[in-house]
């Protein structure tokens, strides 16, 4: 529980919450852990959706599909992070979404409605915790956001500059790494992995970028 605990303090919703208040404010959510093996389903789409994850191990891919078994990769999230926030908060009872666990994951699961209402004792923390998933749900919007900008490019390559300069920005450098493999990357961006792989390629050949598996080179003019 300790190392739990931990990596609770680095989740943004227990952002300012004191370590000694950790247990009480677990118990207060009616907090559940589950742990999960890799690509085991942790959440189907459609399923009733009522509590909030806090990924405390291993990572986890928010994804939806339509009925014609195309995938579209919303994100991916790491320890510390959350999922469901926003469907749960919002009353939506069935998921939009399915949760697969990447690699073996353990998962904190919270009662989304005692998150956002007093309780009965008026624990100090709650206060906080509403600024805190207010934030949260702020960030996720802004995310969302800025997927929304890449894929309404045009073309795939326009879509994978968007996407590449952003993450470029992200790290500071020129010189980065993606979450994501081809195929999911391909997902993530809606575009054919095939083709976005000939255009990275093409890409490559003029000069404007390099890179091997996860890691990218950007070499635009200054």
């Amino acid at each position: 529980m300790k190392n739990d605990i931990k990596i609770l303090q680095m989740s943004p919703l227990f952002t300012g919450v004191n370590e000694q208040d950790m247990e009480e404010m677990i118990s207060c959510l009616d907090g559940q852990m589950k742990t999960y093996g890799k690509n085991e389903r942790i959440l189907t789409e459609a399923e009733t959706l009522k509590k909030v994850g806090v990924i405390l191990k291993g990572c986890v891919q928010v994804e939806n599909e339509d009925v014609f078994g195309n995938r579209n990769i919303q994100e991916m999230l790491e320890p510390g992070e959350l999922f469901g926030a926003a469907y749960a908060c919002a009353g939506i009872k069935n998921s939009p979404v399915s949760i697969t666990s990447i690699s073996e994951s353990k998962v904190l699961f919270l009662e989304a409605g005692r998150i956002l209402s007093v309780c009965p004792t008026a624990c100090p923390f709650h206060q906080k915790m509403v600024e805190n998933m207010v934030y949260i749900l702020a960030r996720k919007n802004v995310m969302l956001s800025e997927k929304i900008g890449h894929i309404s490019k045009r073309s795939t390559r326009e879509k994978l500059l968007s996407y590449l300069s952003s993450q470029s920005k992200k790290a500071g450098s020129r010189h980065f790494f993606i979450p994501f493999n081809r195929q999911k990357l391909a997902d993530y961006l809606c575009v054919e992995r095939s083709a976005m792989s000939a255009e990275l390629s093409k890409l490559r050949g003029e000069g404007l970028l390099d890179y091997k598996k996860f890691e990218f080179w950007l070499y635009g003019q200054d």
